[in-house]
């Protein structure tokens, strides 16, 4: 399968359509892809469409909706961009998170911010324009760093209370405006477990199956402090030996890959494969 981002206008006919709400994709038997001719006749109301992009030539469409619209859909199903993730498939993985994000910006971005005028769709380009006030609104990103801490054979891994039952991972969390993206590193390690870092390594970046997110992923070396987990973020976090690690994220994760490559070039291992 042959994925392409594009600016496509979606007054041109056929074509495969998304049914996005909420960071969930509509899915039939055949998986999340819909035939578009005559899909809108069935839908109440659609917020947007935009065209997206190319799958094996053919033109595919978003159309955020303002409701689930159960009843509509006998034998489909409501699937959650995370769980596609999880999945591994990362071309579907690339279309469908760029889909929710498109998806997303225009539920937002429906009335002008600045005098609330509703927006209308900037011809050939991925932007929103309000005929009043000239105001433009074009797709944004909010990056978050996800770090592994390592102390030769050991892994620095906390728990959230969110996380699933016995489940360790790494540290993250949302970048601050006017904050460096290594500031953020050590601000966060700092807030979460309270100990020091260094040699701060940046490894890959995934997008992330929130509204807008980018998540960068880092390694970093411990250089001193006691872990004292921040109340309410983090409900346990220790030193793990390589060889007795607690029960991980899943493969697809960045944060998975993160721990793997660590445990990869500890042993002399090559590199694991990143996912998509």
């Amino acid at each position: 399968m042959a994925w392409q981002a594009a600016l496509v206008d979606p007054g041109r006919s056929g074509g495969w359509a998304l049914l996005h709400c909420q960071q969930r994709f509509l899915c039939g038997p055949q998986g999340p892809l819909l035939p578009r001719e005559g899909l809108r006749r069935r839908l109440p109301a659609v917020i947007a469409e935009h065209g997206i992009g190319y799958l094996d030539g053919q033109p595919v469409f978003v159309l955020e909706l303002p409701a689930a619209y159960d009843g509509l859909w006998p034998g489909h199903a409501w699937k959650g961009l995370r769980q596609f993730m999880l999945e591994g498939e990362r071309q579907t993985f690339q279309m469908l998170g760029y889909a929710a994000q498109i998806g997303t910006w225009a539920r937002q971005h429906r009335f002008c911010g600045s005098c609330g005028t509703p927006l209308q769709v900037l011809p050939g380009e991925r932007a929103m324009h309000c005929p009043d006030c000239a105001m433009r609104c074009y797709p944004q990103l909010s990056p978050s760093i996800i770090v592994l801490i390592g102390r030769g054979d050991e892994l620095l891994l906390a728990r959230s209370p969110r996380f699933a039952a016995g489940v360790y991972s790494t540290l993250a969390g949302f970048v601050e405006p006017g904050e460096s993206i290594e500031a953020c590193v050590h601000r966060e390690v700092a807030e979460e477990v309270a100990v020091r870092i260094g040699n701060l390594r940046y490894i890959a970046s995934q997008s992330w199956p929130f509204p807008h997110s980018l998540m960068l992923g880092f390694h970093a070396d411990y250089l001193g402090g006691e872990i004292v987990p921040q109340a309410e973020e983090i409900e346990d976090a220790r030193w793990f030996p390589l060889d007795r690690l607690p029960a991980l994220p899943p493969q697809g994760a960045i944060s998975r890959y993160l721990i793997e490559l660590y445990l990869a070039r500890r042993s002399g291992r090559a590199d694991p494969v990143l996912p998509g």
